[in-house]
């Protein structure tokens, strides 16, 4: 599919480069007019500077828009916001990435637009439609190449997936394309920045075509899109890579002869340490998700524990210390040093904080429910009113500031349903639900190299809940190591049981933390939402049944 309105056929006189910007940029889902005038802005400052700016994926609606996409006013929206751009910019070409709705189908496009004309559409072919991605429940794939023609030269279109097969690329070159376009809505998780890299790497040599890949900046509900975008020649080199998690625009100029980057201002942003990359990737999702939404800022409960100093440091550096506020409710069998260490992290960050016993409410349940409780012995119902008398007053103070509530738990615990419903899993946002035990401990050292804000017995010591006498996560569960690499490869990588024996796991501990996992699934529907940061999370990227006949 592609529609052409006009062709840019300029070739009368050759000039020494063909310039190209590339506006990496965080758009708001839904709101195509603040995203239209950012677009409009993000170009005007470009004219003079480039021959063409080339934007992300879905830049006009945002991405993933989701159902969105199924609203008439929605597509009527866009419609007349391509019509504002179009007429406001001239003097530049732009490459802009929206759904068009053509001939009764709705089309993922590249759109390519210069002095008031629809110079060409290009409809993306490889619809993605696992993990988080569900394009085919909203679009139609489209099937020819489509390249426009600058300064003489001829550059090709394509849209995030059609780069990780080898056909789009190839049908662009065989058109005639000397350089590619690849805009992307690329979502963040573990070692995807450098896979990413490679692939394009790829392509270009197989090619001998240099490409450009322009990719999408920011928090939306669970993914966050890194950023990261780059060029590499047709030779695979890497030649300029923008920075990571942060809004940039960025230059490269083409000598239009060799159709190689012209020295000068090229810039390889460095690359990150893994843990690093996941520390800042967590930034954003809370950044983005409380802005995005209005929020006044952000409240948790702190422990004293490793789980609520990360969320704490997160919240701090997302948010700035005077929007977070902590609230400390220790009980009856709250460790002293535990409040310490607590005061410790909330003064290290400068964040407001307070302390509210729970042990008047909890007192006060126990006495409603004597008659019910009667002869029964204290067990995990104890534990979890506690739990839920927390939740009472994290929420109330989240209801009566504005504040969104955090909450703490990690993606160990929430697989294994080691957390309260209405307990410690109320909240508004959860960002470290997707963070295994072991890589929250790493980050919490990774915080601490940076500067130091949580105390090193938070660190050493056991975890624990504290709900009950000398209570240890251990009681209740496998080592994390364990607990950790087991989930990884049943959650992540799909293995049953005798896989992860045959790696070298006791049977018995498998077979339970399984069980755990799948009996609990109807806990984690009911969590709030939490940042992506592994390969499978839970909530859109891993759908599985509540009732269901488990066999394993």
């Amino acid at each position: 599919m592609q529609r052409t309105v006009s062709q840019d056929t300029t070739s009368e006189e050759f000039p020494l480069s063909l310039k190209f910007q590339i506006a990496q940029l965080n758009f708001l889902v839904g709101d195509i007019e603040g995203n239209a005038r950012k677009i409009i802005d993000a170009a005007e400052s470009a004219i003079g500077k480039a021959d063409i700016i080339v934007f992300p994926e879905l830049a006009l609606t945002g991405y993933p828009p989701e159902d969105l996409l199924l609203r008439d006013h929605f597509i009527r929206r866009v419609e007349r916001a391509i019509a504002l751009i179009v007429a406001r910019v001239s003097g530049i070409h732009m490459v802009v990435g929206y759904p068009l709705w053509q001939d009764d189908r709705l089309y993922n496009v590249a759109g390519v637009w210069r002095d008031g004309n629809i110079i060409a559409e290009y409809a993306k072919q490889l619809l993605p439609n696992y993990s988080v991605f569900d394009e085919m429940r909203y679009f139609t794939p489209g099937h020819e190449a489509v390249t426009i023609e600058i300064k003489g030269v001829r550059i090709g279109l394509t849209v995030c997936e059609d780069i990780w097969e080898p056909e789009p690329t190839a049908m662009s070159r065989a058109a005639g394309a000397r350089i590619l376009l690849n805009i992307n809505a690329s979502p963040f998780h573990l070692g995807k920045a450098p896979e990413r890299e490679q692939l394009v790497q790829q392509r270009a040599r197989e090619n001998r075509l240099p490409i450009i890949y322009a990719n999408l900046v920011g928090g939306q509900d669970e993914l966050v899109f890194d950023g990261g975008s780059f060029v590499v020649d047709a030779a695979g080199e890497l030649n300029q890579r923008l920075p990571y998690f942060q809004e940039a625009q960025g230059q490269v100029d083409f000598d239009v002869d060799q159709l190689t980057p012209c020295p000068g201002e090229l810039a390889i942003e460095p690359e990150m340490e893994e843990v690093q990359r996941v520390y800042e990737a967590l930034v954003l999702g809370v950044r983005d998700y409380v802005r995005k939404n209005g929020f006044k800022g952000a409240i948790l409960g702190l422990s004293g524990g490793v789980d609520s100093a990360l969320t704490l440091a997160l919240a701090v550096d997302a948010l700035g210390a005077e929007q977070v506020e902590v609230v400390m409710m220790p009980s009856r069998y709250t460790a002293d040093m535990s409040n310490e260490d607590a005061i410790a992290e909330a003064e290290a960050l400068g964040v407001a904080y307070r302390s509210i016993p729970i042990e008047p409410a909890f007192q006060a349940f126990l006495s409603m429910l004597s008659e019910a409780f009667a002869g029964k012995p204290a067990d995990v119902t104890e534990e979890n009113i506690q739990a839920r008398c927390r939740g009472i007053v994290l929420m109330a103070i989240s209801n009566k500031q504005g504040r969104i509530l955090l909450t703490t738990g990690n993606k160990s615990e929430m697989s294994v349903g080691y957390a309260t419903l209405y307990g410690d899993m109320a909240g508004g946002f959860a960002p470290i639900k997707d963070v295994p035990k072991m890589l929250v401990y790493q980050l919490c050292e990774y915080r601490n190299r940076v500067s130091p804000v949580i105390p090193q017995r938070v660190l050493d010591r056991p975890p624990s809940a504290e709900l009950a006498p000398d209570q240890q996560d251990s009681d209740s569960l496998p080592d994390y190591v364990v607990l950790d690499a087991v989930l990884e490869r049943y959650v992540e990588l799909d293995q049953g049981v005798d896989e992860i024996v045959a790696a070298g796991y006791e049977r018995d501990t498998v077979e339970r933390v399984i069980r755990m996992v799948d009996r609990n699934e109807y806990k984690r529907r009911q969590a709030p939402p939490g940042v992506k940061i592994t390969r499978r999370a839970y909530g859109r990227d891993r759908r599985y049944p509540l009732t269901w006949g488990k066999g394993y």
